[in-house]
């Protein structure tokens, strides 16, 4: 089964993303701040969710640390944010994909989909 590691300090998205992404077909393991991922207190995951507005850090910083380091550097990262300049500061991030909220809950499907190997 594909984890997936979503990165949010809103309690409703967190719920909303695991409704939207089916528990049976994904371990999902979700994570109110940046901590845990930061100091790598989590199993290697398939994908990284990321929000770009967390508590106490910005999720592009996150972006990039996972990014710059050899042990993550290869797992794909989706940045989501209301901001609509989202794809290309993801990109400078780093990220793999980009998703502006409120977004269409099939192109989210589709975007994890993509990300995660067969």
């Amino acid at each position: 089964m594909k984890r997936i590691i979503i990165v949010d300090d809103d309690p409703g998205l967190r719920d909303a993303y695991g409704a939207i992404l089916n528990e049976n077909e994904y371990q999902l393991v979700f994570y109110s701040d940046a901590m845990p991922v930061l100091n790598h207190e989590f199993e290697r995951p398939d994908l990284f969710l990321l929000d770009k507005q967390l508590s106490g850090v910005d999720g592009l910083d996150v972006c990039r640390f996972l990014k710059n380091d050899k042990e993550t550097s290869d797992i794909p990262i989706i940045m989501l944010s209301a901001s609509p300049a989202i794809e290309r500061l993801a990109a400078d991030a780093g990220a793999d994909f980009a998703l502006e909220k409120p977004f269409n809950i099939n192109a989210l499907r589709e975007m994890v989909n993509n990300c995660l190997p067969k």
